[in-house]
């Protein structure tokens, strides 16, 4: 089945929850590296023009692997070998280009649920990463919670 899993991380709750469930696939006897993932956008021509080009990236990387660790943490508690990847760029592609790369036969990203407006004027990496991606994408969302003022 699959062998090898590629879970984005962004330091989201959907994010956590995709290590969730590469775990709970594990518990049923799957056998598979994970990578995680993290995405850090590229820094921009005034952070270029104003700080250290190696302070950024160093600064970059602590933040990817910060947003990674609750996740790592999950997995060292399972007793579940990983890897971990900070990368520079832009999420949907870098996370395509990097299934690629490794050779993932499974890719695992969270979803926001954003509403039609949002989503058209943010974007959306799940949708870049389903569109572009010729590896199975695991889209995962975690479940609506009604707000309590709307039972009332």
């Amino acid at each position: 089945m699959y062998t090898n899993i590629m879970i984005a991380v962004d330091g989201s709750p959907e994010s956590l929850q995709a290590v969730r469930q590469a775990l709970a696939l594990v518990e049923r006897g799957l056998r598979a590296e994970i990578a995680l993932v993290n995405v850090q956008e590229a820094a921009s021509l005034l952070e270029l023009a104003t700080q250290d080009s190696d302070d950024i990236a160093v600064a970059a990387v602590q933040a990817g692997e910060h947003l990674m660790s609750p996740c790592a943490a999950l997995l060292d508690a399972a007793g579940v070998g990983y890897s971990m990847e900070v990368v520079l760029g832009e999420p949907g592609t870098v996370l395509v280009d990097m299934a690629e790369q490794i050779d993932a036969d499974l890719v695992m990203l969270g979803a926001r649920g954003m509403g039609a407006i949002e989503s058209a004027l943010v974007g959306s990496v799940s949708k870049a990463v389903i569109s572009r991606c010729s590896r199975p994408v695991m889209v995962i969302k975690l479940p609506e919670i009604a707000d309590e003022a709307d039972e009332a």
